[in-house]
């Protein structure tokens, strides 16, 4: 039997996922930091009322991809203690569907001034992100069970997180706010395509074809080793090609803790050794994108 889960624990540990929202919420937001800081154009509280908005957005996609397990398929037990939650009133369905225009309001508090600083621009960025949140698994639109998450994921939440970071600041687009983007895009991708693999029997029950559905394991399998390779080699590009100074490969120090996971999800064939990497994979996606923004800023 699943254990009972208190209600903090359900909510804090459980729901906000603190160690998988955060930290993909302010990996972008580092970059762009870092980048604001070489070019000289930082303004820090710009940067942290957009922390504040992108993070609720995601916690908004969270509970809105939590609520639609259990409404569309609440006999899979892909999440057990969300189940049991509910069948012991720990939880209701009632209030996690209130928590999805909660969150997306609290972000909506944050678009008056970022838009006062951003204008147009600024807007459209917001919905959006508040459209890939909520369409992943909600809605009419839902990307998720046709398995495009992939490459949304990757635009959204890394390239185009990064350079409306550094837009709000410098109400500008350069193209090199958008290149150290992509490294960013590839991590936080890859924390997807854990769950993927991991999640794999259930999304085929739920009619969902992801590419660990679709195309099998391995595929999803390459598919992480070749976003990997594609971060990891991203820093002797800017090195290189964007004439930043060796600060830059600053990142490269988490090769091994990169390897650790990736050998993980190479071999792992239990879901339960899969379930760790997840926040283990986010987390990488943070400590990788704070060195990269020091050695940005300090190239």
């Amino acid at each position: 039997m699943t254990p009972s889960l208190s209600r903090r624990q359900l909510w804090v540990g459980f729901l906000l996922y603190p160690g998988h929202t955060l930290p993909t919420a302010a990996a972008p937001v580092l970059v762009a930091t870092g980048l604001a800081v070489h070019d000289g154009v930082l303004a820090p509280l710009p940067l942290l009322v957009a922390f504040l908005g992108s993070w609720l957005i995601h916690l908004g996609g969270v509970f809105a991809d939590q609520h639609e397990l259990v409404r569309r398929h609440p006999h899979i037990a892909e999440h057990p203690e969300l189940l049991q939650a509910l069948a012991d009133g720990t939880l209701e369905l009632a209030l996690l569907r209130k928590s999805i225009p909660l969150c997306f309001g609290l972000a909506a508090l944050t678009a008056p001034y970022l838009v006062y600083l951003g204008g147009t621009p600024a807007l459209l960025i917001g919905i959006v992100g508040v459209a890939s949140s909520l369409f992943y698994a909600a809605g009419p639109l839902r990307y998720a069970p046709s398995g495009l998450a992939d490459p949304i994921f990757f635009a959204m939440f890394g390239v185009v997180a990064v350079a409306g970071a550094y837009y709000i600041q410098a109400h500008a687009f350069p193209a090199s706010a958008f290149v150290v983007g992509v490294p960013v895009g590839a991590l936080v991708t890859n924390v997807l395509i854990i769950d993927d693999i991991r999640d794999r029997e259930f999304d085929a029950a739920k009619g969902w074809r992801t590419g660990a559905v679709r195309f099998g394991i391995g595929w999803s399998r390459r598919e992480y080793l070749a976003l990997s390779v594609l971060a990891y080699v991203a820093p002797l590009g800017f090195w290189i090609g964007l004439g930043l100074g060796a600060w830059v490969l600053l990142p490269l120090l988490t090769v091994p803790w990169a390897v650790r996971i990736g050998r993980a999800v190479w071999t792992s064939e239990q879901r339960e050794a899969l379930i760790p990497m997840t926040p283990q994979a986010s987390l990488l996606s943070l400590a990788f994108s704070a060195l990269l923004a020091a050695g940005i800023a300090l190239s």
